[in-house]
């Protein structure tokens, strides 16, 4: 987190500095592949990106939805604070049925309050790390809907596929109220798949341990955007990811946490390229859809490039 003695430095920088922290065009319109929108959840391991740290994971049957933010602005304000670069691929209304809602931390841009307040009613059980259940039932959502867990805390989603809770490097926060919730990584383990979701977790030596411990990977989604040197432990930006991927011993890498949001003062299509070369240079496979494209877990480097159509 960025310390009291240099947070004014921060915001003279967000206030101050240029760059291309924005598209220089609109971005999109994205639509979602009807493949995501089926009412039986795949048996092969599908994601669909629907933006940011927004995603459709399925596999062997279970469908969940990891963070969803499709809020106009990653703000508590409907008139001040980032604002999307593009509309969610898919609306609330269209979203296919789900095993379960996921979510990593309580940032304006993971927990999204109106989805939380639409979704309550429509999704059986909901997943979180410790403390962001008070949220949840503030929001009407029934306590008996949801799920928390400690770090190690485990919980099975269908016949053997659980979800586990793994340490995470970040901090929490909704308003002036700071680490008042925990904040969480997860592994998503089936019969045939093995899956680390990564959250907002900076780079720490507890990767190694998670992969160790879980590991292998068959996926790891990894956040690769809103990194700066005056924050280096709560975001890992695209090296430090590479890093992390190679710790938690995965097969194939997919980027998120970027591209949607003006959150860093780096431009806002500087991870996807930065990550390019890193990953050839340390032999990592990187799976880099378009939002709203639906796919299952590819066998090589799977990159859309879709961002320079509005470079």
């Amino acid at each position: 987190m960025v310390g009291s003695d240099n947070m004014t430095h921060t915001l003279w920088r967000f206030m101050t500095e240029k760059g291309q922290r924005i598209p220089p065009k609109p971005l999109g319109p994205f639509t979602i592949s009807p493949k995501a929108l089926s009412p039986i959840p795949s048996r092969e391991l599908q994601y669909t990106w629907l933006g940011h740290s927004s995603y459709l994971l399925e596999m062997e049957g279970i469908r969940i939805l990891v963070d969803p933010v499709f809020t106009h602005r990653a703000s508590p304000f409907s008139w001040m604070g980032p604002v999307r670069f593009f509309k969610s691929p898919v609306s609330k209304e269209e979203l296919p049925p789900l095993t379960a809602v996921v979510l990593t931390h309580n940032h304006w841009d993971h927990l999204d309050r109106h989805m939380m307040k639409y979704l309550g009613p429509r999704v059986p059980r909901f997943i979180c790390p410790l403390g962001v259940d008070k949220h949840l039932k503030a929001w009407g959502i029934p306590e008996e809907k949801i799920t928390v867990l400690d770090w190690g805390g485990v919980t099975n989603l269908a016949d053997g596929i659980t979800l586990t809770s793994t340490p995470a490097r970040h901090f929490s926060g909704r308003w002036l109220r700071r680490d008042r919730t925990l904040w969480t990584s997860y592994v998503l383990k089936g019969n045939r798949y093995n899956v680390f979701i990564g959250g907002d977790s900076g780079f720490f030596p507890g990767f190694a341990d998670i992969g160790n411990t879980y590991g292998p990977f068959d996926l790891t989604i990894l956040e690769i955007g809103a990194y700066d040197a005056a924050w280096p432990d709560i975001h890992m930006g695209p090296a430090k990811a590479i890093e992390a991927h190679q710790a938690l011993k995965g097969r194939i890498m997919l980027p998120v946490h970027w591209g949607t949001f003006n959150l860093a003062l780096h431009p806002w299509d500087e991870p996807a390229e930065r990550i390019l070369p890193l990953a050839k240079e340390h032999n990592v496979t990187l799976w880099m859809p378009e939002p709203g494209a639906t796919a299952t877990l590819p066998d090589k480097e799977t990159i859309s490039y879709w961002w320079r159509k509005y470079q």
